[in-house]
């Protein structure tokens, strides 16, 4: 993420195991190159992983093989 991009304008995506009941969930962004930025969608104000695009794919595997 740029120093200069405002979170409140980043496109988030919230994970399709996420519902509406308050559980776990996390939101991912797709709009940057080379970097994965990942939140708590409950803190949508709090930090912001930045994995590279193989560590969130080897969480994705991780975590939908469980």
């Amino acid at each position: 993420m740029s120093v200069e991009q405002d979170p409140r304008t980043i496109h988030w995506r919230k994970s399709s195991y996420s519902n509406d009941e308050g559980g776990s969930c996390l939101e991912v962004s797709d709009d940057f190159a080379g970097v994965v930025p990942v939140r708590d969608s409950k803190v949508p104000t709090g930090p912001v992983l930045m994995l590279t695009p193989g560590a969130w794919a080897d969480f994705v595997s991780f975590a939908t093989n469980r």
